[in-house]
């Protein structure tokens, strides 16, 4: 049997794809039903006004808060020159896929409990879109297999990389819109992305 939660989000993508109108990014339940095996990245070219509001002010707060922590770091773990186009398309969920995950990873990990009711939004619809990223890599079947590119191999080791909890903290929240404006857009995109 489903739960109900899945049904409320099976019938509310079905509204959307049917009705050709958005749904928001952030339902109640981010868990998909497993018969969801359609892929719907589109709807993410962009994202609704409260939600990058939301976003904004989630990194405003989080960039005022490490300042108070006086992080200071060398290196940057998004570099500039790490643009998605970069890479061959379909390695592009992969890599944002990574990026996504660490994302989650460290604004779920912070600690100050002032940041958590303004992070609760943000991490709503990053799982979201993560369950809606990981149900389109699972529904596509794989190209010819084979090991990813070294560009690829390299930026996925990367974020394998040991850096101190500030910097984490603070590449990740630099990189937030990016990764929402730039990188799942581009995803979202597909081949129209150059």
């Amino acid at each position: 049997m489903k739960p109900a939660g899945g049904r409320l989000l099976l019938l509310l993508l079905l509204a959307a794809v049917l009705t050709g109108t958005r749904a928001h990014p952030a339902p109640g339940d981010t868990r998909l039903p497993s018969d969801a095996k359609e892929c719907h990245l589109a709807r993410f070219k962009s994202l609704p006004p409260q939600e990058l509001q939301a976003f904004r002010k989630a990194r405003d707060a989080i960039e005022e808060w490490l300042l108070k922590k006086d992080v200071n770091c060398r290196s940057r773990l998004f570099p500039k020159a790490w643009n998605l186009q970069r890479l061959q398309v379909q390695e592009r969920p992969k890599a944002l896929q990574a990026k996504l995950a660490l994302t989650l990873e460290v604004l779920e990990n912070m600690t100050d409990s002032a940041l958590g009711s303004i992070l609760h939004q943000p991490l709503r619809t990053l799982r979201y879109i993560q369950s809606q990223l990981q149900a389109c890599t699972q529904s596509q079947p794989t190209a010819e297999p084979g090991s990813p590119s070294r560009r690829l191999s390299q930026w996925l080791h990367r974020f394998q990389e040991k850096e101190t909890t500030g910097c984490l903290e603070a590449s990740v929240t630099s990189n937030l819109f990016r990764l929402l404006m730039g990188d799942l857009e581009c995803v979202a995109r597909g081949d129209q992305c150059a």
